[in-house]
């Protein structure tokens, strides 16, 4: 078999520290390769796997093989790049945001080749669905990387985070909400287990995505200063948009909890538990009450701008998003009024692995 071409030689890095159809209008076909771009089973000369996820704001990149039903991390990347600022302003991304992303895919393709991964899955989001010059941007990053990247839909997007997080559903309940709050876009997804299978996959009974994420939210509506004012508003605008979901989809919710995957969440939950500095050991996983979600989002709330960048588990590269972030999710809330919200530090990379995996038979002791 044929190994994935998708990642080709390009010059070194340039200097960096180390369920129902889409939506009206949505592209059908990912840009740029179709929904996987990768045979089957290139990677068995050496075992070695890699997703790159290309994100609104961050570049996150994760290596694994694969070991009996899962598989074992041995590198990893993710780096906030801000790709999609200024993009609902001009239309454009900023050469700025070029060179900030060309510089840390130059790490991800250092990282992919001293691995010797050979199959691949290399995504971009929703900065490169609403750019207009997303064409120029990708000719200029496989030309000075060698990373052709694949540029995937929104209901791509809602399935691989659900394939990534669905490990982390309630073993004894019967589903989740499971949202994505990205930079430039938000997924929800209702997921069920069949009530006549026990230990059954879940499966996807419904789906939405919305053009709202951190960047766009915090860039229309102020990030840095925000008042009570400006942060209610922020949550009616989600909350129109969540609103013909919600009510279709949002009753019978027993035995159902929120399933949250973003930056967002994994920062409230580090706060929640005063973490001196991020530790992912300590929130993948975790649960949060809704008094316990309520009381965290005040807190951020109180603080000013400066508290928030000098807080470790926020930073000063999340300080003016994530009450963004927290307006986004309380939109959610609001419309899905759930007792325990589950924390995940996983997402699409993690779904895009299992996928090669599975696809490959290397998963489950089939390779």
């Amino acid at each position: 078999m044929k190994e994935d071409t998708r990642l080709r030689e390009g010059p070194g890095p340039r200097g960096d520290d180390g369920q129902g159809p889409p939506h009206s209008g949505e592209r059908q076909e990912s840009r740029r390769g179709g929904t996987t771009g990768a045979p089957h089973s290139p990677a068995a000369a050496t075992g070695v796997y890699a997703a790159l996820d290309l994100g609104t704001n961050n570049c996150r990149l994760l290596i694994a093989c694969p070991t009996g039903d899962s598989f074992r991390v041995v590198d990893s990347f993710s780096r906030i790049i801000r790709l999609g600022e200024g993009i609902s302003a001009t239309g454009c991304i900023s050469d700025a945001a070029i060179d900030r992303a060309i510089a840390a895919l130059s790490i991800c393709r250092d990282k992919i080749q001293s691995k010797k991964a050979k199959r691949l899955r290399l995504i971009a989001t929703e900065a490169c669905r609403a750019a207009s010059n997303a064409d120029g941007f990708m000719d200029r990053v496989a030309a000075e990387t060698g990373i052709r990247l694949e540029v995937i839909n929104r209901e791509t997007e809602a399935a691989l985070a659900v394939t990534g997080c669905s490990p982390l559903l309630d073993p004894n309940g019967r589903g989740a909400i499971l949202f994505d709050i990205g930079g430039g876009s938000t997924e929800l997804v209702r997921i069920e287990r069949s009530p006549e299978q026990e230990n059954a996959i879940p499966r996807i009974k419904a789906w939405m995505s919305i053009p709202l994420g951190v960047v766009s939210l915090a860039e229309g509506f102020g990030g840095k200063d925000v008042t009570p004012q400006s942060y209610a508003d922020m949550v009616a605008e989600v909350a129109q948009h969540i609103a013909p979901f919600a009510a279709e989809h949002g009753a019978n919710l027993g035995g159902m909890h929120l399933l949250g995957t973003s930056g967002t969440v994994t920062t409230l939950a580090g706060v929640h538990l005063n973490l001196p500095r991020y530790d992912r050991r300590r929130i993948d996983g975790v649960w949060m009450s809704d008094a316990d979600l309520t009381a965290t989002i005040a807190r951020l709330l109180c603080m000013s701008y400066q508290e928030r960048a000098a807080n470790n588990c926020i930073s000063i590269e999340r300080a003016d998003l994530v009450l963004a972030g927290c307006a986004i999710l309380d939109a959610i809330r609001s419309a899905f009024p759930l007792p325990r919200l589950r924390v995940a530090d996983r997402g699409l990379r993690e779904g895009m692995l299992v996928e090669m995996m599975r696809a490959d038979g290397a998963l489950g002791g089939c390779r």
